[in-house]
């Protein structure tokens, strides 16, 4: 099989083979080129221009790297041969399947990523609303079928369905080889891998800076007691270079994704796509789906959106009061107070809590790291690092924002 490789700024160099680069090359995977990876930050951060293209690209790279990494360690090989019957071809064909999977995550977002989620119409058996998941599903099984299915190097007869059920984590067609979903989505894969290295590298921060060499070194196997099931984790030697991931993502959200002006500008690109159109297609409707992007949704914010003349005239809403990233009960007083001066004085405001943009970035997961002991019993990173265990659940800053025209009678109130 043929291999390629394109430059990367952050890995020197990312190999594809000769299926991969058609995947790459196909109108639908293309439409990532014209979907930012962190929508309007670019107007803090100049240099955040980058796509959920090169992520994508990257997150395949990273993925099979760990895979990799995994399969040296002749412990973790038996392991996988014991408990999932493993053959060497199976190896090979599972590698193969990671890395479509891990070049796939992220083929249904929606235009401005995550910014525009709310858009996606309500989910019927969930009563909530779709995510892009759903739409990633349904263009590997639609419109990427084909080219997944019937390429000529797809000698392992690898199908649209099970690239789509390792991303969902939908055991239906992989059963106990569903596992290999750890390294596309957990909390120790190679998605958040990939984004803290690029989203650092073009906003210009040291923050999401961990040492991706060491962690793929210390990357091992383990069984949970109780349920029995394979899981992904560090080897207790290791468990600095886990802590570091930690801290690297914890700073990245305070720093970049909860920005003050960051998150005033994702609130107003929200509205403005509200006011542009009502929500996006169904999942069934994959293919009016796909033809949405930035620059669409841009040029119809353009015509349809006043909301959209104060991005572009850099108008934006300005938080007036917050509170620490670990309030107090006198500061949330002080804040319910202040709400109330404001609606007194008929002052529009947004209250901005972190619940929302730490689901994006699943910054207090209940789930840990796992460190795979010297004497191969499993335990969580808090047990080993105080960091960890102080950094959980702690950050509930909130804050409020006002029109810009507002924002010095909205000062004066504070008294």
């Amino acid at each position: 099989m043929k291999w390629f490789e394109i430059r990367d700024p952050v890995y020197g160099f990312i190999e594809f083979n000769e299926w991969e680069r058609d995947i790459i090359n196909h109108s639908v995977f293309q439409r990532l080129r014209r979907i930012k990876q962190l929508g309007l930050t670019s107007m803090i951060y100049p240099g955040a221009m980058h796509t959920r293209f090169e992520h994508s690209l990257g997150v395949m790279h990273l993925a099979s790297k760990m895979f990799d990494s995994i399969l040296k360690k002749d412990e973790n090989k038996r392991l996988l041969k014991d408990e999932l019957m493993y053959r060497e071809g199976g190896f090979e064909r599972d590698k193969q399947l990671v890395r479509l999977a891990a070049l796939f995550h992220d083929i249904g977002h929606a235009p401005f990523s995550h910014a525009s989620e709310e858009l996606f119409p309500i989910n019927p058996k969930t009563n909530k609303h779709f995510k892009h998941e759903n739409y990633t599903a349904a263009i590997i099984k639609g419109p990427l079928k084909k080219v997944i299915e019937e390429h000529r190097m797809n000698n392992y007869n690898i199908t649209a369905a099970e690239v789509a059920d390792l991303i969902t984590g939908n055991p239906k067609t992989l059963r106990k080889r569903v596992f290999w979903k750890v390294i596309i989505s957990s909390q120790l894969d190679a998605d958040r891998g990939d984004y803290l290295l690029r989203d650092s590298l073009h906003c210009g921060v040291k923050y999401g800076i961990y040492d991706v060499e060491r962690l793929l070194v210390t990357l091992a196997l383990g069984k949970d007691p109780e349920s029995g099931d394979i899981m992904l984790g560090v080897k207790e030697g290791g468990w600095h270079v886990a802590e570091s991931l930690i801290i690297a993502r914890y700073q990245m959200f305070t720093q970049v994704y909860y920005h003050k002006t960051r998150r005033a500008y994702d609130y107003m690109l929200k509205e403005a796509l509200k006011e542009t159109i009502e929500s996006y297609p169904l999942p069934t409707e994959i293919d009016k789906f796909i033809k949405y992007d930035d620059y669409v949704m841009w040029n119809l914010m353009k015509e349809k959106s006043k909301w959209f003349k104060k991005i572009i005239n850099r108008k934006h809403i300005r938080m007036v009061a917050q509170t620490k990233e670990t309030p107090v009960k006198e500061e949330i007083h002080r804040i319910e107070n202040y709400k109330k001066k404001l609606r007194d004085e008929r002052i529009w405001y947004w209250e901005d809590a972190p619940d929302e943009a730490k689901s994006w970035y699943m910054l207090d997961s209940s789930e840990e790291i796992i460190i795979i002991g010297d004497d191969k019993k499993i335990y969580p990173l808090s047990h080993y690092s105080v960091i960890v265990k102080s950094l959980q659940n702690q950050f509930a800053r909130c804050r409020i924002y006002v029109m810009n025209k507002d924002k010095e009678k909205a000062e004066k109130l504070k008294g």
